[in-house]
């Protein structure tokens, strides 16, 4: 049994090393310590460091929304997209802001007249652009994915502010908007990131 703990005990604290990921929940048996051993849940990662969802600190007034179950929903999943893809907290943080500006984390179709273009999803991608078809980008796992493709390619994005860094991918007319949204981005990263 002590093997068996030490292996989960060092697992957990390698993916803690390896990038604050958590392996998941242990079961109860694996959780109980042995004489000699910290308890299993003291190694287990908190919440995100604040300095690495911020680094650069906020820009200028901050907006907040409160969010439904499906804007939560999609929060859960943008996370989800940004660990599956090898990414950090920040990069969720970003994917997250972007989100919040672009289509207040809902998952819009086309709208018709009030539609730019055609832009639809949680990012408001454009097929013509490239992005994918409209399943695809109408899809929270895609669209996060191929904006965090789009991120990964931007060299330094890790050391830009956040609005620099979005509106390198997403090419906005309202460049400095997606600055208003970082605090409750951050806020949402150490909230569900490890959940």
């Amino acid at each position: 049994m002590n093997t068996i703990i030490r292996k989960s005990v060092l697992g957990i604290a390698g993916l803690a090393f390896a990038g604050g990921l958590a392996a998941g929940p242990l079961s109860h048996h694996d959780a109980t310590p042995t004489s000699g051993m910290a308890p299993i849940a003291a190694v287990q990662a908190d919440k995100p460091d604040a300095g690495k969802l911020i680094p650069h600190g906020v820009q200028g007034a901050q907006s907040k929304i409160d969010l439904s179950d499906e804007q939560i929903a999609n929060v859960k999943a943008i996370i989800a997209a940004t660990k599956k893809s090898g990414m950090d907290e920040r990069a969720a943080v970003v994917s997250i802001a972007t989100a919040l500006q672009e289509s207040k984390l809902e998952n819009l179709g086309h709208l018709g007249d009030r539609n730019d273009h055609d832009s639809q999803g949680l990012f408001q991608q454009r097929p013509s652009s490239g992005w994918g078809t409209v399943e695809q980008i109408t899809d929270p796992e895609y669209s996060t994915t191929a904006f965090l493709k789009g991120l990964k390619q931007v060299d330094g994005w890790q050391d830009m502010p956040l609005t620099k860094a979005a509106q390198t991918v997403q090419v906005s007319a309202y460049p400095d908007h997606y600055a208003q949204w970082e605090q409750q981005a951050a806020d949402l990263v150490a909230q569900y990131w490890n959940s």
